[in-house]
């Protein structure tokens, strides 16, 4: 349940003036009390009433004493730099609520030529309209044309700065793919050279070994069937010589 806004009035009621004033000053002196200690600041209160005769003061007589001296020790205009009283108060509350009347005065009289001018734009006349009227709806008219020249100007440049980042991508990708492609044919040509040689080299290494392992027979005078001069069937033997046996 939201608290009721009290109305700061002066009340008539005695009594419940002085109901009010007892439980407001014990609500102020511990606000006092609360800003002092969670703030470690020097404050201090007096408080006069018609109900007392003497003065309710806090924390002390003697803390009293100390704080005002040393607010007078402060140069004049620091003391009331941020003074205020009653009337200043009052003042600066009327002065707030006229700027917030201004301000929604204005409002409501844009809206209301703006109504008018959706009015007309679906074909109703301006015929009873004043020069007044007519000053503010044409002065409307154009702060919506400016509005739409400027998000039409925004919508160009976005619009030119996405083509020329699309276009910066595309040749940044055709750049790639032909590098990519000349990079890949050297790397290719580089890769099958080195393979090539290798085979060869192994396939040298492979006849080299069967030659090895299997050698040409010398070729005879006349083929295995021919007969040497001066021998016999033994082919050991050269000469029928008893002294070579």
């Amino acid at each position: 349940m939201t608290r009721k806004k009290v109305r700061l009035a002066y009340i008539t009621n005695d009594s419940a003036r002085k109901a009010t004033f007892k439980k407001r000053k014990k609500g102020l002196m511990k606000k006092v009390s609360e800003l002092s200690t969670l703030c470690d600041v020097d404050a201090c209160a007096i408080i006069y009433s018609p109900y007392e005769s003497q003065p309710e003061v806090w924390p002390s007589t003697v803390g009293v004493q100390r704080v005002l001296s040393r607010f007078k020790q402060m140069p004049e205009m620091e003391q009331s730099k941020k003074m205020v009283n009653q009337e200043s108060f009052l003042r600066h509350r009327i002065a707030k609520a006229n700027e917030q009347l201004k301000k929604q005065r204005k409002d409501n009289r844009e809206k209301e030529v703006t109504q008018i001018m959706y009015q007309s734009l679906i074909g109703n006349r301006l015929q009873h309209l004043n020069l007044m009227d007519l000053n503010d709806l044409g002065w409307l008219i154009d702060q919506n044309l400016k509005e739409i020249h400027k998000r039409i100007e925004k919508l160009n440049d976005e619009e030119g700065s996405n083509n020329s980042q699309l276009l910066a991508q595309a040749t940044s990708v055709v750049e790639t793919v032909a590098t990519r492609q000349h990079g890949g044919v050297h790397a290719r040509e580089q890769i099958q050279r080195p393979d090539f040689d290798a085979n060869m080299e192994n396939m040298q290494r492979q006849q080299w070994l069967m030659d090895l392992m299997n050698p040409q027979e010398p070729a005879g005078f006349g083929g295995d069937d021919m007969m040497l001069p001066f021998a016999d069937n033994n082919h050991n033997a050269l000469w029928s010589n008893a002294f070579f046996p």
